[in-house]
């Protein structure tokens, strides 16, 4: 070889892979996946993830928070409830989307030892569709009342002629005892009375009557006593109207145990109605 065209020296095989497509970057080996770093974007998906449900549920929590002691404030407020009256709220699902929505899909709330007109019971009230702002109607809603043994001799209390201070509870009855005169001999008489609602009252309807602790049938009563039997062979209208807000109507009514059990169908305008939000009256 001449030295004016110098023979350059062959490149090193091994020496291949400094060999890029990108200046100054080095080549991946033939062969050899090409690694692309996606677990950084990844990472940071899901951090952003994470911020965006805890925040949601943070939200949430506050949302839910706030709506259930309004709640809580307004039926103390309202009813004259005392200001540690504990009282029970339960809404169910996310309560976010309820509010986005205008209205709370259901409700539940509870209290026990609940005073209203004169009595004192456990309340549970249930309504759904209600309205957050505006003035539209509730979709619908119900109640219970449950009254214990004191508090259904108070009631009773009211009824002319009723022997309210002998009853007790025996389920599926309540159960009085009056007397009736045979001649000079005061006969004892106790009667079981089944509860039940009519256009919204309480009706008691005589089912037995007992004797000298025997059975005996109304007709035998009358036979017996004559007249005077039938102040006890009839049923006994309660006028519950007055202790409850006229927005309430009793629909059913049975003891269970030694306790009274009561339910009401509530108008969903109650919430918007004043009218219906005060006492009823008793004719």
């Amino acid at each position: 070889m001449s030295d004016e065209h110098p023979t350059q020296p062959l490149p090193d095989p091994r020496a291949q892979w400094v060999l890029s497509t990108d200046a100054g970057a080095p080549a991946s080996a033939p062969g050899a996946p090409t690694r692309r770093r996606r677990w950084p974007w990844l990472v940071a998906l899901l951090a952003v993830a994470a911020l965006v449900v805890g925040a949601w549920f943070a939200g949430e929590y506050i949302a839910r928070g706030i709506v259930e002691r309004t709640i809580r404030d307004q039926l103390i407020t309202h009813l004259d409830l005392p200001a540690d009256q504990q009282i029970d709220v339960d809404i169910p699902g996310q309560i976010l989307p309820q509010l986005i929505s205008g209205r709370l899909d259901s409700v539940t709330v509870s209290s026990a030892d609940v005073p209203f007109g004169g009595l004192s019971g456990d309340v549970v009230v249930r309504a759904t569709g209600i309205p957050i702002r505006g003035d539209a109607p509730a979709e619908s809603g119900s109640a219970t009342v449950t009254l214990d043994e004191a508090e259904v001799r108070t009631l009773l209390a009211s009824v002319d002629g009723f022997p309210s201070e002998t009853v007790t509870l025996a389920e599926p009855d309540v159960v009085m005892t009056t007397e009736l005169q045979l001649f000079a001999l005061t006969v004892p008489v106790g009667v079981s009375l089944t509860p039940s609602a009519s256009a919204g009252d309480l009706v008691l309807t005589p089912r037995t009557f007992r004797v000298a602790d025997a059975e005996i049938s109304a007709d035998a009563l009358v036979a017996q006593f004559g007249a005077i039997a039938t102040t006890i062979v009839r049923d006994w209208d309660v006028c519950i109207a007055q202790y409850l807000p006229a927005g309430l109507t009793l629909t059913s009514v049975q003891v269970v145990g030694q306790e009274v059990v009561a339910d009401f169908d509530i108008d969903g305008a109650i919430i918007t109605d004043p009218a219906l939000q005060q006492n009823g009256t008793c004719a």
